[in-house]
């Protein structure tokens, strides 16, 4: 297996809660990545997004000689009777991976308002139907801060998310899960959700994990929370013989 630094991305790595309206933070991170990396990175970007004066961006980082971007999809929060049902809507990526068992797959990342996340959890599933009819795809990965967890979903409320209660979408990271950085807090707030028998079988048994990069790194938790309040979510790939020996392929989303 591969091992990563913090410095040095993993193949893909979907961000979120990003705060630029500059448009300098992803450009800068790229040039960091490039210097340091001998493989060359590259990303795609949400516009900004958010209601009101609040707004945030979805952006997704990418090794060149892993993966490429095969299509994009703002998706557009306007059906009939429902409209707006985002915070900040889904920025969708459709990825072609020919070195995973797996060579295409959509990355659906969401960052939920925490009072509104039971209704933009269950609105997911409206999106994977939009996306599946667009693409023709069967493949998802669902990442990102779902706000699951806690105060914000409680348990007789996941009866009411689609994506919960339909059988064909797994949930890797479980409901005792703790993705917070302060010790004072337990909660399970960031989630992996696959979709696709294809997809799900070419996950490493066992690899959906949360990176303590506390523990990791040595910090104290006001280094730690310095970077970020939660603890990203991640889990493995298998690949093919066309990965040269590789064995391993990451997916992590940062907060």
């Amino acid at each position: 297996n591969q091992q990563f630094s913090w410095y040095i991305m993993p193949s893909t790595e979907p961000l979120q809660s990003i705060f630029d309206n500059r448009n300098r933070i992803c450009p800068f991170l790229l040039e960091k990545l490039n210097g340091r990396s001998e493989r060359a990175y590259s990303y795609v970007v949400s516009n900004r997004l958010g209601r009101r004066h609040y707004k945030e961006q979805y952006a997704f980082f990418y090794r060149l000689d892993s993966v490429c971007v095969k299509q994009v999809y703002q998706y557009p929060d306007l059906q009939p009777g429902d409209e707006d049902a985002f915070s900040r809507e889904p920025f969708v990526v459709l990825f072609n991976s020919p070195r995973t068992a797996v060579m295409e797959f959509v990355i659906i990342p969401i960052h939920t308002m925490p009072e509104m996340a039971v209704r933009e959890i269950d609105e997911l599933y409206d999106v994977f139907l939009d996306v599946k009819l667009r693409w023709n795809t069967k493949n998802f990965v669902f990442m990102g801060d779902f706000n699951a967890g806690c105060d914000y979903v409680a348990k007789k409320q996941w009866k009411n998310i689609r994506l919960r209660n339909q059988t064909d979408f797994v949930w890797i990271i479980d409901d005792k899960s703790d993705t917070t950085v302060k010790s004072t807090t337990h909660c399970p707030y960031d989630r992996i959700v696959l979709h696709g028998e294809t997809l799900i079988n070419t996950i490493t048994l066992g690899s959906a994990n949360i990176f303590d990069f506390q523990s990791a790194f040595s910090m104290t938790e006001e280094q730690a929370l310095e970077v970020s309040d939660h603890f990203p979510v991640e889990f493995q790939l298998r690949t093919t013989r066309r990965s040269s020996g590789r064995t391993t392929r990451y997916c992590r989303t940062l907060v």
